[in-house]
């Protein structure tokens, strides 16, 4: 079996998605139960090889790339296939793994209008083809084509599928990120031709490049930083490049909205940790100050966003752009413990947010509105879905005892004591405005659940038989419950795999 995961293990997690995807295209249109079944059983199957995947992961040795495939690709180019696991994209990877089958689950019985199963879930398992194989790809080339799969299944899932604006938030969201990663791929390429002129060679290889950057000049280092910054930065997506991410959250349908909130926007920060840090330390350390100062601005200004928001599902756009900022300020302290921080912050956001937005969707079924002004009540006419949307309310504005409280404490914590070399005094003053943004994260999801909960139905829904939770949401919703509650209780769980890689991408600042 392990010689088998070594050869296969990691490719089948990659592209069995893909491969059910293309089965599919057999099945027509009509069947809709037997498309939902093999969508389904596509989904499972990728979450079993990533459960065998992790059964064989050795532990101990975390911080080293495991199942390796290293085989010519692109020739011409001098792109090699090459995928590799360590404890880094390991929790992403099985983020990933969780939350698809959840998604398909939830679909079964909400697909949105105008229908067509068929292509909407083949549009989710390419999409998951993309994301895991991005958190598998060692060579910047193939990181680059996984990183840019989701780009168009993203896009008619927003288009398609959308709200009334659907077709702006589209086209918003396909620019912005087309245009962020035009410039990573002039910095990959760059990067590439400048490792040309040192021992190391021209290569696109992950693992060699950070010993071939020690020959490129700082100057050109922060160049290159800066393409990668603007590429990564619109993804995560970072202030003042977040702007596509309302529109598109609020546009998309339910399942577009949990997986761009889940896993989409944690490609950009992946992005930081395992390429633009490891590989270019001297632009970190310059770059570094504005990454943190931006990272801020965006925690104040989406928890001030959402406090002006009337739509549930835009306040909870605007949270992301405030919960990834405390990821963001995490990797910008170029240390050890600020980088276990956001990997901890990428998963507990991607729990917790892709809860809520699954909420909201179920909210606007039953309500057919996601005005907080209309809405009231929902604790009397459905209690189940109302303490599910206060327990997730809890989570995200960080109580300790859940997910949430790991994903932002430990970052603010960090920049008390960043990297050698990084002023100080600034980042003790980050410290102080990301504490300040928690006091607004909890008030406007206080605010948000005391609105959409409490109190007594509005004249026009008082009359209505509101649905409670139904079966399929409950095996959609209940893993992803337990894990926010035993992330929570017992943080080690990421902590504990993510602490080796982490020290190992640091190790060239001298701060692992």
């Amino acid at each position: 079996m392990e010689d088998f995961l070594d050869g296969w293990g990691l490719s089948l997690a990659a592209f069995l998605p893909a491969a059910g995807a293309v089965l599919m295209l057999a099945i027509p249109r009509r069947m809709e139960t037997l498309l939902k079944v093999a969508a389904l059983l596509a989904t499972l199957a990728t979450a079993a090889a990533g459960v065998l995947v992790t059964v064989w992961f050795d532990f101990d040795k975390a911080g080293e790339l495991q199942f390796v495939v290293d085989h010519k690709w692109i020739d011409v180019i001098d792109a090699r296939y090459i995928v590799g696991l360590d404890g880094i994209s390991l929790p992403l990877m099985l983020l990933t793994m969780l939350v698809v089958p959840l998604c398909v689950v939830y679909s079964w019985n909400h697909i949105p209008e105008p229908g067509n199963p068929k292509a909407f879930l083949m549009l989710i398992l390419i999409l998951e083809t993309g994301m895991v194989g991005t958190f598998l790809a060692q060579d910047l080339i193939l990181f680059f084509v996984f990183f840019e799969v989701v780009l168009l299944p993203m896009y008619f899932m927003i288009g398609v599928w959308g709200g009334e604006n659907r077709q702006y938030a589209a086209i918003k969201f396909f620019l912005f990120t087309l245009f962020g990663s035009a410039l990573m791929l002039v910095s990959f390429l760059a990067l590439y031709f400048l490792a040309g002129d040192t021992p190391v060679g021209a290569t696109f290889d992950m693992r060699a490049l950070p010993e071939a950057a020690e020959g490129i000049s700082r100057g050109s280092q922060i160049w290159l930083f800066a393409g990668m910054f603007l590429g990564f930065g619109i993804k995560v997506p970072m202030f003042p490049v977040h702007t596509w991410l309302p529109d598109a959250h609020t546009e998309a349908p339910t399942v577009g909205s949990v997986i761009l909130a889940a896993i989409l926007l944690k490609l950009g920060t992946y992005g930081f940790i395992r390429i633009a840090i490891p590989i270019l330390p001297k632009a970190a350390e310059e770059w570094a100050p504005w990454i943190g100062l931006l990272a801020v601005i965006g925690i104040i200004y989406g928890a001030l966003g959402c406090l002006a928001q009337t739509d549930m599902k835009r306040l909870i756009a605007f949270s992301s752009v405030a919960h990834m900022g405390f990821v963001m300020l995490g990797i910008s302290t170029l240390t050890d413990f600020g980088l276990n921080a956001a990997v901890m912050g990428m998963v507990a956001h991607g729990l917790i947010t892709g809860m809520l937005f699954f909420i909201a969707g179920s909210v606007k079924e039953r309500y057919h509105t996601l005005e907080i002004s209309r809405l009231g009540g929902i604790l009397s006419q459905a209690p189940r879905l109302g303490w599910i949307l206060g327990f997730c309310a809890m989570a995200s504005l960080g109580l300790p005892g859940l997910a949430g409280f790991w994903g932002e404490f430990p970052a603010i914590l960090s920049t008390y004591n960043p990297a050698p070399g990084l002023p100080e005094e600034t980042f003790r003053t980050f410290m102080v405005i990301a504490a300040v943004g928690t006091v607004f994260a909890a008030g406007y999801l206080l605010w948000l659940f005391q609105r959409t909960s409490f109190g007594v139905p509005k004249e026009e829904f008082e009359t209505m038989a509101i649905r409670d939770v139904t079966l399929s949401e409950y095996i959609a919703w209940v893993p992803m419950l337990i894990l926010i509650l035993a992330i929570g209780v017992y943080p080690n769980l990421i902590f504990g795999v993510t602490d080796d890689a982490v020290v190992n991408a640091v190790s060239a600042l001298g701060s692992g």
